[in-house]
């Protein structure tokens, strides 16, 4: 075996010391660096190595079908190997670009693995994307190789090209059955060194409000700086870790790759055809998952369930994607003596907040910036405050340095023309507040916030009040223009089960609301629809913004629409408006 560079013992000596420093948030953030790396494949250098005679599960994956396997460290560095020789074979070269689109399976992992070792760029999809979403994608990816599967080729019937395409567990003309890679051999030489800033994976992000932006990462960037998520859910060595996310996005990539392999833990997937609580809690129970991140949907669905009953083997578990509402974390809490622990970041970045393992939990907080990460708040006039647009310093001279795990930039001219990294720091976009303990709390996209009556709204705010009602099960916000008052906030509600949206349930829902909101927060506008979403399932609030737009410039409402002034059951003493602010305004106040 050849003897560790120093690059690897670099990646090591950082990840053993976030490992050792687990529960001491103040020692690992005070002297946590990211390690300096010239040459550097996470692939071959930590993976593989990782991998010689280990027989411990890498991945285990359980289906609905009651199929249960699991793949040991060596098999999938063996299995990867000759994925890579096989994409060689069909002309596949460093710096080419593969799109993937698959499911929960495991040539997932083999061919993110194959790929990372022959130093091509992955350009991870969704299953659910449509024809016409990969067009764009061919467009502006430079798309070369192609590996789906049955459902997913049919889809590229119409995008022709000489591109390679590879199809899994499937047999159609022009394509080459993955499953022949298995036939060739395991034994892989890399065709040179690669540099820790060559380009590894391309994201198109979902795209919440304009199109997608593409999103490139390196050798580095998100392979070695997933170190911070790990440090953030507290994944050890022989951990079952469990992240319920679909291939395709970054959050897979997340959790279900980088962070736990980092640690030396077990990936667990239950592939499921429809999400059924009853069945993910046993599931949960009968396979001994340790460490779980869920998004808040899923969180709300558990909920629903006797959470108390399942004699759990959980020691950490976590949410991203979403800020979670606090409602589902005492639940929780009082079920299983665990509290969720909320993470913050972006495709273009790792984990950046978070409350990490054995420190404190404010309700409503997404943590303290993470080992590795310096945040800082910046207002509307690009200045450091209390609250603003999370931000992260990219030079001395702002408070801090480049953080490994950002994003190399935007390839797209549209959004690299917007600024994102001006003024020497990158731009999230999202707008939060911190305390006094260092503790930041979100308050919404920067596009989301809105204000009413000279008043600061976050549609998070609002939402996580109107959910903790038993018939909610979900909730989005935004301005309703209002001649009086530039805009108030309207509220649009999924109900839960069998719940009918009547006058009855509205009126319900406003009382409900104005006892646990200050007067210029509370709903004054309420309809029962479906939310409008991205294919990765995030609220497109934008989209609920231009409908209003558009009907209050033709006198028009919803037809389930509700309005808190035509209630004479609320019409008291404490259901007038909201004094106007003063000049000096108040806590909430944009200045």
């Amino acid at each position: 075996m050849p003897a560790r560079s120093a690059d690897v013992t670099a990646f090591l000596s950082a990840r053993d010391f976030l490992l050792a420093h687990r529960t001491d948030y103040t020692t690992a953030y005070a002297q946590f660096e990211w390690p300096r790396l010239e040459r550097f494949n996470w692939a071959l250098d930590h993976f593989d190595a990782m991998a010689v005679a280990n027989d411990r599960p890498a991945l285990r994956i359980v289906r609905d079908d009651g199929s249960d396997r699991a793949y040991s460290f060596a098999e999938l560095s063996r299995r990867s190997n000759q994925v890579a020789n096989a994409l060689r074979s069909l002309g596949a070269r460093r710096g080419d670009r593969l799109l993937l689109m698959l499911p929960n399976v495991v040539e997932t992992w083999e061919t993110i693995l194959a790929c990372i070792k022959l130093g091509v760029v992955v350009v991870p999809a969704t299953p659910q994307l449509t024809p016409r979403d990969l067009e764009d994608r061919f467009e502006r990816g430079h798309i070369r190789h192609v590996v789906t599967d049955g459902d997913g080729a049919v889809k590229f019937a119409a995008l022709p090209g000489d591109y390679t395409r590879m199809i899994v567990a499937s047999d159609l003309p022009g394509w080459t059955r993955f499953e022949t890679a298995h036939e060739v051999s395991a034994e892989f030489e890399p065709d040179g060194e690669t540099a820790a800033s060559d380009p590894m994976l391309l994201y198109f992000t979902s795209g919440t409000t304009a199109k997608p932006k593409l999103v490139l990462h390196t050798h580095a960037s998100y392979p070695v700086g997933h170190l911070s998520t790990m440090y953030w859910i507290g994944l050890q060595a022989g951990d079952v870790h469990w992240n319920i996310s679909s291939p395709g996005w970054a959050k897979h990539a997340w959790s279900s790759v980088f962070a736990p392999w980092n640690a030396g833990a077990t990936i667990f997937v239950y592939d499921y055809q429809r999400f059924d609580a009853k069945r993910v809690l046993d599931t949960i129970v009968r396979c001994g998952v340790t460490t779980l991140c869920a998004p808040p949907t899923v969180w709300r669905m558990l909920i629903g369930e006797n959470l108390a009953s399942y004699r759990i083997a959980l020691r950490e578990v976590a949410s991203a994607g979403e800020p979670l509402n606090p409602e589902v974390i005492e639940r929780v809490q009082r079920a299983w003596g665990l509290t969720i622990r909320d993470g913050y970041g972006q495709t273009e970045t790792t984990a950046q907040v978070g409350n990490p393992p054995g420190q404190p939990v404010q309700a409503g907080s997404m943590g303290r910036p993470l080992p590795g990460y310096r945040i800082v708040l910046l207002d509307a006039d690009g200045e450091p405050a209390n609250e603003g647009e999370i931000s992260l310093p990219l030079t001395a001279e702002n408070g801090g340095q480049r953080p490994l795990g950002l994003m190399v930039g935007y390839l797209d001219d549209e959004s690299r023309g917007g600024g994102a990294m001006a003024g020497g720091y990158y731009r999230t976009g999202d707008v939060a507040r911190r305390d006094a303990d260092g503790y930041i709390t979100y308050v919404g996209r920067a596009d989301d916030v809105f204000k009413s009556s000279d008043y600061r709204i976050s549609p998070f705010e609002v939402e996580s009040a109107l959910i903790e009602h038993a018939l909610v099960a979900e909730a989005a916000v935004v301005p309703s223009p209002d001649a009086m008052r530039l805009s108030v906030p309207k509220a649009f509600c999924v109900l839960r089960g069998d719940a009918k949206p009547t006058r009855e349930v509205a009126l319900e829902i406003f009382r409900f609301v104005r006892e646990r909101l200050p007067g210029y927060k509370r709903v004054r506008r309420l309809e029962f629809a479906e939310l409008p979403k991205t294919i990765s399932g995030k609220i497109r609030r934008v989209e609920l913004r231009a409908l209003e737009q558009r009907r209050h410039a033709a006198g028009e409402r919803g037809q389930l629409e509700f309005r808190e002034d035509e209630f004479p059951e609320l019409r008291d003493a404490r259901a007038g408006l909201p004094a106007m602010p003063t000049a000096q305004g108040s806590d909430e106040r944009v200045t």
